[in-house]
């Protein structure tokens, strides 16, 4: 994965919330207890940490730094705020050495960056679509390679439903439904 799979994740966030941004965003996310509003802001954080680890590269911890979004920011704005930290990502991962290591509990690669941020960007987006009641699902190649990426040992089925199942967020026949779970990131080799 590379930052053409975090422009492409950003591209479909803004395509399926952009219509949605007069709608109530004070209402859960989904299966979350955050809001929809404090859900998009937190793809913006994520998304500009995991550039921020790109550029600074710390062997063994996060950078001391946060988004913050105002709390009067408007939906539009906060997708605006998303769409500058994907592209800080994007330029990040474009300009970064394959053999590059930074922290993200152990030393992570720029894919595992990349997949970080469309993961983070696609199922979000999925829990915000959840609660503004949108019909949305995130893309199967996305999906299959985020599950490529981080995890490795997910079962064989539709990308996008075992994206959600990893995740805590949907159930998969024959599979007990996940209530705990992490993504594998972190790549010493």
């Amino acid at each position: 994965m590379d930052h053409r799979d975090v422009d492409a994740a950003v591209a479909q966030m803004l395509h399926v919330l952009s219509p949605h941004t007069a709608e109530d965003w004070t209402v859960p996310a989904g299966p979350l207890e955050w809001t929809c509003w404090q859900t998009a802001a937190h793809i913006g954080h994520d998304l500009l940490a995991y550039a921020g680890q790109l550029a600074a590269q710390p062997a063994d911890v996060y950078l001391p730094f946060d988004l913050h979004v105002r709390p009067t920011a408007s939906p539009a704005e906060v997708l605006q705020a998303i769409t500058a930290c994907g592209r800080l990502l994007s330029s990040a991962l474009a300009t970064a050495s394959p053999a590059l290591r930074a922290w993200h509990w152990g030393p992570c690669d720029p894919e595992g960056f990349a997949a970080m941020g469309v993961a983070e960007t696609l199922l979000h987006t999925h829990d915000i679509t959840q609660g503004l009641s949108v019909d949305w699902l995130p893309p199967a190649p996305l999906s299959a390679a985020v599950l490529n990426r981080l995890f490795p040992a997910a079962p064989p089925a539709d990308p996008t439903q075992v994206l959600l199942w990893c995740t805590g967020r949907g159930e998969l026949d024959g599979f007990p439904r996940q209530t705990s779970w992490r993504w594998e990131a972190a790549r010493s080799d």
